[in-house]
């Protein structure tokens, strides 16, 4: 059985790179704070507890999946269910505000 800290689970591409530049700039359009303001009330309100601290973990604190998984006492395959999920009820909700 291989070891959890062999697991490498980066999560890319196209939602993954929207979700950041969204999250990360600090000097912003007014509309792109709007944005960003929607996108945090999404998270806190919608969003399961451990959904919601694992989207915190990963965009907020640049944690990966083994790190969370370690910190949450999950394993990384698990982190990366949850993360999934999240970000398909973030992008579901989203699409009506955008």
């Amino acid at each position: 059985m291989p070891k959890l800290e062999s697991y490498s689970d980066i999560f890319t591409g196209e939602s993954d790179s929207r979700l950041n530049e969204i999250i990360g700039h600090a000097d912003e359009s007014e509309s792109r704070q709007k944005v960003r303001k929607i996108l945090l009330n999404v998270i806190k309100n919608e969003l399961t507890p451990r959904q919601k601290e694992i989207i915190m973990l990963y965009y907020f604190k640049n944690l990966d999946s083994v790190q969370i998984g370690k910190q949450l006492g999950i394993t990384p395959q698990a982190v990366s269910a949850a993360m999934s999920r999240a970000k398909m009820r973030i992008f579901r909700i989203m699409k009506y505000y955008i």
